[in-house]
C-alpha cells in the first residue's frame, strides 16, 4: 500500500516537473498597451550605470535621457513607470524572458539584434569611438594593435572594436560600461571602445589626458519590444513621431545631449521599424 502511494506521489511530482518546464519554455506573453493600462504600470528595462543615457543617482533615482523618454511614454499611456536597471549583456534576455515590458536602454539598432527584438523608429543618435591618450599616435585602425583595448562585453563598441582591430590586438571585455571606463582610468587598459559620451566620464576622472581617436560607426537607438508584439510597437512608433513633432524630444536632447536633434533615417537596412 505504502509502495503504491509512493509510486503515485513520484508520478505526480514528475508530471508537475514536466508541466513546469513546459511553462518556463514558453515565450513571454505579449504585452499590449491596454494590458499595461489595466496594470497601471509600465515596466522599463534601462541601463543603470551609463550616463547620460541611463544611470542611478546618489539618491537612488533612475535618471538620464532614456529615463526621461520612458517617463514620457508612460505618461502617454496614462500609467506610472517602473525602471529595472540592466547590464549591457542582460538587456535582451530580460526583455525576451518577460522581466520587462520594453527596453529604453541605449539599444543601438543593429541587424543582428533585429533578429532577436523588435525595434521602434529611432529616437536618438550615437557614434562608436576609440578613446586613447592624447599623446598616443592613433590615426588608423592599424594603430590599435599597439595598445590594449577595453570594451563593455556584448555592446556595440565590442562589436566594432572586434571588427576593426588588427589581428592580435589585445581586447579586454568588461561587464558593463562603468567597469570598462574604470579599466581605462585605472590603467588596466590603454585605450577604450565607447560611445560619444564616454569622454565626459573619462575627463572627470583623468582631466586632460584622453581624447576621441577614431570613429567606427554612426548609430541610432530605438526602443525594443519582443518580436511580433504589433500593438505596443505601433504605440511606440506613434509616440516617437509625436515627441519629434511637438518639441518634447528637443527638450530632452537639450537637457542631456547638448546638441541639435539630428535628422533620423526613414529606414535602416536589415532593421524593420514595424512589427510583423
Amino acid at each position: 500500500m505504502f509502495k503504491s502511494m509512493l509510486t503515485r506521489r513520484n508520478a505526480l511530482l514528475a508530471a508537475a516537473a514536466v508541466a513546469t518546464s513546459f511553462v518556463l519554455a514558453q515565450p513571454a506573453a505579449a504585452v499590449t498597451p491596454e494590458e499595461i493600462k489595466a496594470r497601471g504600470k509600465l515596466i522599463v528595462g534601462i541601463q543603470g550605470d551609463n550616463p547620460p543615457w541611463g544611470f542611478v543617482t546618489s539618491g537612488g533615482k533612475q535618471d538620464g535621457l532614456d529615463a526621461d523618454i520612458a517617463t514620457l511614454f508612460a505618461k502617454e499611456l496614462g500609467v506610472e513607470v517602473e525602471f529595472v536597471p540592466l547590464e549591457v549583456n542582460n538587456r535582451i534576455p530580460a526583455l525576451t524572458a518577460g522581466r520587462v515590458d520594453l527596453l529604453f536602454a541605449t539599444m543601438a539598432m543593429l541587424p543582428d539584434r533585429a533578429k532577436a527584438v523588435q525595434f521602434s523608429k529611432p529616437y536618438v543618435a550615437n557614434a562608436i569611438v576609440l578613446i586613447g591618450p592624447k599623446s598616443a599616435e592613433i590615426k588608423t585602425n592599424a594603430d590599435m594593435a599597439k595598445f590594449t583595448v577595453g570594451v563593455a562585453k556584448g555592446a556595440a563598441q565590442d562589436t566594432q572594436v572586434t571588427k576593426n582591430a588588427p589581428e592580435g590586438t589585445t581586447i579586454r571585455r568588461y561587464d558593463g560600461d562603468a567597469a570598462s571606463v574604470q579599466a581605462l582610468v585605472s590603467g588596466q587598459v590603454e585605450t577604450l571602445g565607447g560611445n560619444i559620451f564616454y569622454m565626459d566620464r573619462v575627463e572627470k576622472a583623468r582631466p586632460g589626458e584622453f581624447e576621441n581617436k577614431l570613429e567606427f560607426q554612426k548609430l541610432y537607438n530605438g526602443a525594443c519590444t519582443r518580436l511580433g508584439e504589433k500593438e505596443i510597437n505601433a504605440a511606440l512608433n506613434a509616440f516617437v513621431d509625436k515627441i519629434k513633432a511637438n518639441g518634447e524630444l528637443k527638450t530632452v536632447y537639450d537637457k542631456w545631449m547638448k546638441v541639435p536633434v539630428p535628422e533620423f533615417p526613414a529606414s535602416l537596412e536589415g532593421i524593420p521599424f514595424v512589427a510583423k
